[in-house]
């Protein structure tokens, strides 16, 4: 029986939370790529194809590591412009084709973040790729400079330098007047330790010099075009590729699509906050509702919280008592812990990253809802009390800066204060943020809050070869988007934004639960791979639906539940020949601000 497709929760990789089940199949576009094309691909500009081509092509000094994989280390110009000048370390992990002999080539992925491990995602290959794919690539991540085994990005001395710093951070999005100020203030901290102290490695993250990495190892590793595989953060690095270099790409997918125009903000745009352009948040909400709706049409034996009524005007409800008055809980097992409103809402973004997070969703609702309720009995407070401090408990944790030096939010704003345009002062974000939630209400807050370092007056380092478009360059073979209805980080808008500004592109559209669409069904998985592998489109129009709805029987029998990383490999049974017994433990989450994973 063939191995079935984990999606990317399941393995607890690098932060990219999927889900899954077909409901148009995956057909091929009858018409082969490239026959009647009338338009021919754009080149790579004069400039970028001279920056990029006179670097000698790197020898990759392959060596043995984790068992099954193959890892480098490679210096790279720091800036294009100056390719004899310094240089930054980049390392490359490779998981080997295990068909050799028809191999197609390497399969270059990127996990998102920013500041997502790529040779972790490339390690951790053999547990959600398909087989297809796996047997004709040999899968390749890159750790974007600054980021995981590369040369480091730091912005701070030390840790306690760092920890001084980030004081006023500590808590999930800032809501109250004086969490505000704190946050401001270390907002701009942590963005003049970057402007300074992380120089120059800040001033040279961008996505157009990582995708001048990537265009310089497709070299190295002797491919003439290059495929690739990315997911949030990482459709905008592949979309920044297809565009720089529109005749390199054999086949590009990016799934869970960011609108590379939102991203970097241009014209009137530059000066919003970008959560006001890319529009997570929305997302994030229409979600939430449709969730909700699901649970009251289900009724109060598949969903509890139906049996209040109006499951949306329960979780309103639990808000408001929490925006109010905090919840203090004292549990044996996990002490003191004071859950805010914030934390109810970071937890909530945090479920719906992942497919059965809707579970989490309403469960943790129809907790708070007994524990934030002072007439209610004494044995039903203990009943939801543990639950609840579990998820403050790990709240806690995520927030925690301490040993070692964690970069994982400098690598994140590295790329991010250097790619966008952003308000000039810091000091706007709390009006800023306000405005957002009355929009997007509970989400808006949470990821406008996110880029408050990235403000001009602070945030001063700049990649003056950054690139902010055009987008819409004809690539040598389409770029397939793919979007997902109910996606919490990267809205759906911006897959089919994003499919209509290049020109030679193919939407994949895809009703599932969680955050990005591969390994959700054999709909979406199979018409991924097969544009990898066969570079076959789906037809036009095709959406995909997860095999996991709210409050439905999963439609996919091979489709498991997995509670922890580890139990979903354990599921999984004998690996193949050649394949690990165990991922090893070296895929951390993606960065974190406060306790909102990134995009």
């Amino acid at each position: 029986m063939p191995r079935p497709i984990r999606a990317l929760t399941a393995a607890g990789i690098a932060g990219v939370l999927l889900a899954g089940s077909a409901v148009a199949p995956a057909a091929a576009d009858p018409t082969p790529i490239g026959r009647d094309r009338l338009v021919t691909s754009h080149r790579t500009s004069p400039e970028e194809a001279r920056r990029v081509d006179r670097v000698p092509t790197p020898k990759l000094d392959w060596y043995a590591c984790y068992d099954y994989a193959e890892c480098a280390t490679v210096r790279l110009p720091l800036d294009y412009d100056r390719p004899n000048g310094a240089t930054t370390e980049v390392a490359v992990l490779r998981v080997k084709a295990r068909d050799q002999k028809n191999k197609i080539g390497s399969l270059f992925l990127n996990p998102g973040g920013p500041g997502g491990s790529g040779t972790n995602i490339a390690l951790a290959a053999p547990y959600f790729l398909g087989d297809e794919v796996l047997d004709r690539f040999d899968v390749v991540g890159v750790d974007p400079r600054g980021v995981n085994a590369s040369q480091q990005v730091r912005c701070f001395p030390s840790v306690k330098d760092q920890t001084r710093a980030y004081e006023g951070l500590n808590v999930a999005f800032p809501y109250t007047k004086a969490e505000e100020k704190a946050y401001v203030a270390a907002s701009k901290r942590v963005g003049k330790g970057c402007s300074t102290t992380g120089r120059p490695l800040t001033g040279a993250m961008s996505t157009a010099e990582v995708a001048r990495d990537m265009d310089v190892l497709r070299r190295a590793v002797g491919d003439r075009k290059l495929s690739y595989l990315g997911f949030s953060y990482g459709s905008v690095l592949g979309q920044y590729y297809a565009n720089m270099f529109p005749d390199r790409v054999r086949a590009v997918v990016v799934d869970g699509v960011l609108d590379p125009n939102a991203w970097v903000g241009r014209g009137r745009a530059r000066n919003q906050v970008q959560e006001d352009r890319l529009r997570s948040a929305q997302g994030a909400y229409a979600a939430l509702r449709e969730i909700m709706r699901r649970c009251a049409d289900a009724g109060a034996e598949l969903c509890a919280l139906a049996g209040t009524g109006d499951p949306l005007a329960a979780y309103e409800l639990v808000a408001r008592r929490l925006k109010k008055n905090p919840l203090v809980i004292e549990d044996p097992d996990f002490g003191s812990y004071t859950v805010t409103y914030a934390d109810f809402v970071s937890a909530t973004l945090s479920g719906l990253y992942d497919q059965y997070g809707y579970e989490q969703v309403v469960g943790l609702t129809a907790e708070l809802l007994v524990l934030t309720d002072p007439a209610t009995a004494k044995a039903d407070r203990q009943r939801a009390r543990a639950a609840v401090a579990r998820v403050a408990a790990q709240a806690k944790q995520q927030r925690a800066y301490d040993f070692p030096y964690d970069n994982g939010l400098e690598t994140f704003l590295g790329v991010d204060c250097t790619d966008g345009n952003h308000p000039k002062n810091a000091g706007t974000w709390p009006a800023r943020a306000a405005k957002a939630d009355r929009r997007d209400p509970y989400f808006g807050r949470i990821w406008a809050w996110a880029t408050s370092p990235c403000a001009r007056n602070t945030w001063t380092v700049r990649d003056e070869d950054r690139y902010t478009g055009p987008f819409d360059r004809y690539t040598t073979n389409p770029v397939l988007v793919v979007g997902n209805y109910w996606d919490p980080a990267t809205n759906y808008a911006g897959a089919v934004s994003a499919a209509r500004t290049l020109p030679n592109s193919r939407l994949l559209s895809s009703d599932n639960w969680g955050h990005t669409a591969y390994g959700t069904s054999a709909c979406a998985t199979g018409a991924i791979d097969a544009y990898l592998v066969r570079l076959t489109l789906p037809r036009r129009g095709t959406v995909c639906v997860g095999d996991v709805q709210p409050f439905a029987p999963p439609a996919g029998p091979e489709l498991r539940r997995a509670e922890t990383s580890k139990s979903a490999l354990a599921e999984q049974g004998e690996p193949r020949p050649g394949e690990p017994k165990q991922l090893p433990p070296v895929v951390p989450p993606l960065p974190a601000v406060g306790t909102l994973t990134v995009r």
